[in-house]
């Protein structure tokens, strides 16, 4: 298991805040950055994401992300930092995160990391039902 903290920063190390546009910076400053452990996404403008925690034994999904992945065929997922949960990508109208039967939705207002460690390659599909 990684132990990362998740609090977002810039690109020079300080707080960087998931609802101020003005601590952000674009991929390629992020990419170029050489503080912090890896990169982030600020969700919003229809971009979201589900955030199943602690979902993989053995690097395969238990039956509530099984369940998740079969109700979004195509999508792309990420292995989370921890190493244990996973991350869907997709598109929804902004609304207020929520927390429901294990699943974390949201679309707005919410940083993200973004490990790069595929778990299942594909494309931004519609999430809506999760909200």
């Amino acid at each position: 298991m990684r132990h990362y903290r998740k609090r977002p920063i810039d690109v020079h190390g300080k707080a960087a805040s998931s609802t101020d546009p003005a601590t952000w910076c674009s991929y390629a400053a992020a990419k170029r950055a050489t503080v912090g452990h890896g990169l982030g996404f600020v969700l919003g403008d229809g971009i979201a994401c589900l955030d199943l925690d602690h979902c993989l034994v053995d690097g395969q999904p238990d039956d509530r992300a099984r369940d998740v992945l079969a109700r979004v065929p195509g999508a792309y997922v990420e292995v989370s930092p921890s190493g244990d949960g996973l991350h869907v990508w997709g598109l929804a109208p902004e609304q207020p995160g929520r927390r429901r039967a294990g699943i974390e939705s949201y679309s707005v207002g919410r940083y993200i990391t973004v490990t790069g460690e595929v778990f299942q390659a594909g494309r931004l599909v519609d999430l809506s039902d999760f909200f």
